[in-house]
């Protein structure tokens, strides 16, 4: 095993379903037990050396609008990839104002405004996106999300379908457009997971996951096979980041809100805050809470 890569393993059980209303079963004792924790994210030097660099270019050159558009936007990408999500969204803001046509900070405006549940305008700004440019892939994906997260699954099949169709051997393309077929019916979900099952790439470590919501393979299964393949404390990190997301999505739909609380929040410790899984754990924190029975 590589010197970088240590798990570190507790047991869990107790320390983390402590701070739950309620007294852990023996089901989420066991299952939460003998985690792997990750090492959070450092924030990156290079990024802020970056971020000081646009900052000087910003208040003393002169430059054209157009150019000033993608500076703005590029320091927003670098203030969202530390965590300054305030800061992000200003630069964003800023190049639409200096280059309306914009379409990549249209798509990280919507982004933002899902993590807002400000649902209208992020229809607006990923449509926006996808209207100045017709083959932005991503914004199908951040549109699908949106419309899954604002309640509206049967619109969201459509844009996540289209995303996972551009390269179907994806778990995490599939697990996606999954969430929103299961939010209609969970027949739908299952026969739509058990339909794009065998074009799946079975080298990549998230098609686990996939057979997890299956139940082909148990959570022990995912657990152990998280440092498969892994060189770097960096790729453990990031790898930590997806897998307590969707770890947590398997516990929020079995109804072990307890257990889904915690995965989320393990999600967000790991500080990889660029992820889409990082960006929405918290939202899914959200939702939790806004049930009638508080987990926490």
């Amino acid at each position: 095993m590589h010197k970088l890569v240590r798990p570190l393993f507790f047991s869990l059980s107790v320390a983390i379903l402590g701070g739950c209303a309620q007294t852990p079963s023996n089901h989420e004792q066991t299952q939460m037990g003998n985690l792997l924790l990750a090492e959070p994210a450092p924030v990156n030097p290079r990024s802020q050396v970056a971020i000081a660099r646009y900052n000087q270019i910003l208040a003393n050159a002169q430059l054209a609008e157009e150019d000033k558009a993608e500076l703005h936007f590029q320091r927003g990408m670098l203030y969202d990839s530390v965590g300054l999500a305030g800061l992000a969204q200003f630069d964003y803001t800023q190049a639409l104002s200096l280059k309306p046509d914009l379409a990549p900070a249209y798509n990280s405006m919507g982004i933002h405004y899902i993590q807002q549940q400000e649902f209208v305008q992020a229809y607006e700004a990923f449509d926006s996106t996808l209207d100045i440019d017709p083959d932005y892939d991503f914004a199908f994906l951040n549109r699908g999300i949106a419309l899954y997260y604002g309640g509206r699954a049967d619109l969201a099949v459509k844009d996540l379908d289209t995303f996972q169709e551009k390269d179907n051997s994806d778990p995490f393309r599939v697990l996606w457009a999954y969430f929103a077929y299961n939010d209609i019916s969970q027949e739908k979900g299952n026969a739509y997971l058990v339909s794009v099952r065998p074009e799946l790439d079975n080298d990549h470590w998230a098609t686990m996951l996939v057979d997890l919501f299956l139940g082909l393979k148990s959570e022990n299964d995912v657990l152990n096979s998280l440092i498969d393949g892994v060189t770097s404390q960096k790729a453990l990190t990031d790898r930590l980041c997806e897998a307590y997301f969707y770890l947590g999505k398997y516990h929020s739909q079995q109804g072990n809100r307890g257990i889904a609380s915690n995965y989320f929040k393990l999600a967000l410790s790991t500080n990889v805050f660029d992820y889409v899984e990082h960006r929405y754990a918290r939202l899914e924190l959200g939702r939790l809470r806004s049930t009638d029975r508080d987990p926490d």
